[in-house]
């Protein structure tokens, strides 16, 4: 189900949530990982779009002091990879938290969000399609709602990547941590929710000027 190098990122409610309304956008910033280098010219411009949106929303999180400071609690066991499970612990509060930041109920928008995948399936790059019919059945998205579900996804992990089998230290910090990486989290997916819609609105008039 994942890719053996990890080198993806792994928040993808996030990335969903940030792409707003157009569908095609959403497709570019969902598949943004397995589209590289120029690559993104060879699609339709909404969802070239979405694919630079997504590279700006990575950019903005791996420079950004929260998100560092976050990676250092996961750092001593996870090492290279402490960045993918800051990225899932991440979609952890944005789903279990989700009534803040949208008013459908989240079980409602998973369907959706499988609803869609579905009808753009096609247009999903074929390495990333592959894990697709896992992604939807075992709905991925509903399992970061818990602590339960994320221990479920990093031993899952271990099982198929590079990443180490230390899923009890990461729940062991999520426990000691909880609270302040959960405020942390609001704080920094504030600001990122206010970058992310700045760098649409700019892609938008760039391409009505054109």
């Amino acid at each position: 189900m994942y890719n053996n190098d990890l080198d993806e990122k792994m928040n993808f409610l996030a990335h969903i949530y940030l792409s707003g309304n157009s569908n095609e956008i959403r497709l570019g910033n969902f598949i943004a990982d397995y589209v590289k280098g120029a690559e993104h010219t060879r699609y339709p411009t909404l969802v070239q779009r979405g694919i630079l949106l997504h590279r700006k929303i990575d950019y903005f999180t791996d420079t950004h002091p929260i998100v560092k400071r976050h990676k250092l609690l996961f750092q001593p066991k996870y090492r290279k990879h402490a960045g993918v499970v800051t990225d899932i612990i991440y979609d952890h509060f944005l789903a279990s938290e989700w009534h803040h930041f949208s008013d459908i109920p989240f079980d409602d928008y998973v369907a959706q969000v499988h609803d869609w995948l579905n009808d753009y399936m096609e247009s999903i790059p074929l390495e990333m399609r592959r894990i697709m019919p896992g992604f939807i059945k075992n709905s991925w998205l509903q399992s970061y709602r818990t602590l339960e579900g994320i221990e479920s996804v990093l031993i899952g992990m271990s099982k198929g990547t590079s990443m180490p089998p230390e899923n009890a230290f990461a729940i062991y910090v999520m426990h000691k941590n909880y609270q302040s990486l959960k405020k942390d989290f609001f704080a920094y997916f504030e600001l990122l929710c206010e970058y992310s819609q700045k760098e649409l609105d700019r892609m938008e008039m760039e391409g009505n000027r054109s």
